[in-house]
């Protein structure tokens, strides 16, 4: 049975669960959410999701819900991405929780004030404070990535599917990749890999949509 992922192609959050099981060659079909007109706010979909939130994954009689969960259920199933070692395993959920504490909770809210509000409603002072700490996220990974191809070990993992999640995208939200060569080397990497593509081809939903 294909399973179902509840997305849309303007969120990073769910280009990772996606991306990680078009790569890993597991069965899925979109199921797009509206979410700026409120979609993910219903009944029906709070039934699916109390969060609220994309993306979720429907498998069966199984419902999972926030990215990394559903990146390590593609991965498990399919046995790919998810390091050669325990040591690498352990690395792997390493920076999968860094990416969710220090990468992509700046980089969404950020990538979001900038592009998807009203400019008179954009809050300046949110904007250079998400700004300094995105800057410092993605020192933080170009420093890591310098000499090395992907996250963790010798192999694309999850932690790079997940660490990448909004750095393909085309609205400006201060990121350039000019600026961080180790990153736009491996964002490269990422790209060649069998499968891929880009969020907005991979899942139903662009800002063109709703203009």
């Amino acid at each position: 049975m294909t399973a179902k992922l509840y997305c849309m192609g303007e969120s990073g959050n769910a280009y990772k669960a996606a991306l990680t099981m078009t790569l890993a060659g597991f069965d899925w079909e979109p199921v797009y959410v509206d979410f700026f007109n409120g979609a993910a706010r219903t009944p029906e979909f709070l039934a699916i999701n109390p969060m609220g939130e994309v993306p979720v994954l429907v498998d069966g009689d199984r419902t999972l819900t926030q990215s990394g969960v559903i990146q390590y259920h593609a991965a498990e199933k399919t046995g790919r991405f998810q390091g050669e070692t325990a040591a690498d395993r352990a690395e792997v959920l390493r920076w999968i929780l860094w990416d969710n504490h220090k990468m992509s909770s700046q980089n969404g809210p950020l990538r979001f004030m900038m592009n998807f509000l009203p400019a008179e409603k954009r809050p300046a002072e949110a904007i250079a404070w998400l700004g300094g700490r995105a800057r410092a996220a993605w020192k933080t990974l170009d420093q890591h990535l310098q000499e090395r191809d992907w996250i963790v070990g010798n192999a694309p993992t999850i932690a790079d599917f997940a660490c990448c999640g909004y750095l393909y995208y085309p609205e400006p939200f201060g990121f350039a990749r000019a600026d961080w060569p180790n990153i736009d080397r491996w964002l490269d990497g990422i790209a060649a890999l069998p499968g891929w593509k880009h969020p907005y081809d991979m899942m139903p939903g662009h800002p063109s949509d709703r203009a």
